[in-house]
């Protein structure tokens, strides 16, 4: 069981800044998950952590042992890549036993660790196959059997999923949260969906910009966001936001309407603000206080999305159980729940409770 700790770590390519002083606390056994839009420097992160690429500043530490200048091979990590990075001329397991050939493991050793490990991965009737072979799940499998065999300190996982369709991602979440149930390894997973990081983390670290905006569990991020990004990050679908300026009782909204909310710390009267509130928090009410024009509606049998524009031109979402009579080019009124009200100031975004 090992614990990760990265104090002050910063990254620069010439005069340009990509990592921006991070620190994170990964505690033994957690599944921890970088999340962010692309660019962010989620997976310049992960490949600092590898040893793939340099640290410019700042500690990585692992079980306490600082490990800046310690190459990659002897970190006692594995990765797995978006890319499956299989030997397209050696059977499945060839691929699983090559790495640990080189290192001169013990034959005996190598054929326990690959049987136990396609055992795992429920790849053993394709371990005399080639990549070429097989499915794109199964690669996948393979690639992550790779890892395994290693038995490393930590996983690391690159977007390990964004080749596969939708429902082989729902399928492999799956199995990829299973396997760290088993092991109970520590792991670092980045992806730029999430759905994958709600679903999959113990931990989230929600990055912008070489920046971590904010770390904690999911319903943490979901439940209490510190600025708008997270906010409007985490979730799907994404949180509403409305521009108004604090007044007495509530927030005018810049489309005209008024909503009753009670003081928040951190804004006061007069101050610009964007008021935040999630597609389930917001319903048709023919007396609600938001006037829209429908823009489009999904109908997804258990579940329907009405999309509205309002009058300053901001379209909002809202989410209903079941199927709706609504259509395109209807007037609706819409009202919101009082306890799924959140607010931002507009000249920095951060939250006010």
């Amino acid at each position: 069981m090992t614990n990760l700790v990265l104090s002050n770590v910063q990254k620069t390519y010439g005069q340009t800044d990509v990592i921006h002083g991070i620190d994170l606390d990964i505690k033994s056994g957690e599944f921890c998950v970088f999340v962010g839009p692309s660019g962010c420097g989620k997976s310049t992160l992960l490949r600092m952590i590898s040893g793939l690429e340099s640290i410019s500043g700042g500690e990585v530490k692992i079980d306490g042992e600082v490990v800046n200048h310690v190459p990659a091979a002897q970190r006692g990590l594995a990765m797995v890549f978006q890319s499956y990075a299989l030997y397209p001329h050696m059977s499945v397991r060839k691929n699983l036993s090559f790495g640990l050939e080189n290192l001169n493991t013990p034959k005996d050793e190598i054929a326990r660790r690959v049987n136990e490990a396609a055992r795992m991965l429920q790849i053993e009737p394709y371990l005399d196959r080639r990549p070429g072979q097989l499915s794109g799940g199964q690669r996948q499998r393979v690639a992550i059997g790779r890892a395994v065999v290693r038995e490393p300190k930590i996983f690391l996982f690159d977007e390990p999923l964004s080749n596969l369709d939708a429902e082989l991602r729902v399928n492999m979440r799956r199995e990829i949260g299973n396997l760290h149930r088993r092991l109970g390894n520590t792991m670092i997973y980045v992806t730029h969906d999430q759905v994958e990081a709600m679903t999959m983390a113990d931990k989230i670290a929600v990055l912008r910009a070489g920046k971590v905006e904010q770390f904690g569990t999911p319903l943490e991020l979901f439940n209490r966001p510190d600025n708008r990004f997270v906010a409007g990050f985490i979730g799907s679908p994404s949180m509403n936001f409305v521009d108004g300026r604090i007044e007495e009782g509530g927030i005018a909204l810049e489309s005209g309407a008024h909503i009753s909310m009670p003081p928040r710390s951190g804004a006061g009267v007069g101050e610009a603000v964007e008021l935040g509130f999630r597609p389930r928090d917001i319903f048709l009410d023919e007396k609600g206080a938001l006037k829209l024009t429908v823009t489009e509606v999904e109908q997804l049998g258990s579940e329907s999305y009405v999309f509205g524009q309002l009058a300053d031109g901001k379209t909002l979402t809202i989410h209903q159980a079941g199927q709706t009579t609504v259509r395109i080019g209807d007037q609706v009124r819409a009202a919101l729940k009082s306890e799924g009200l959140y607010l931002f100031r507009k000249d920095n975004g951060l939250a006010c409770y």
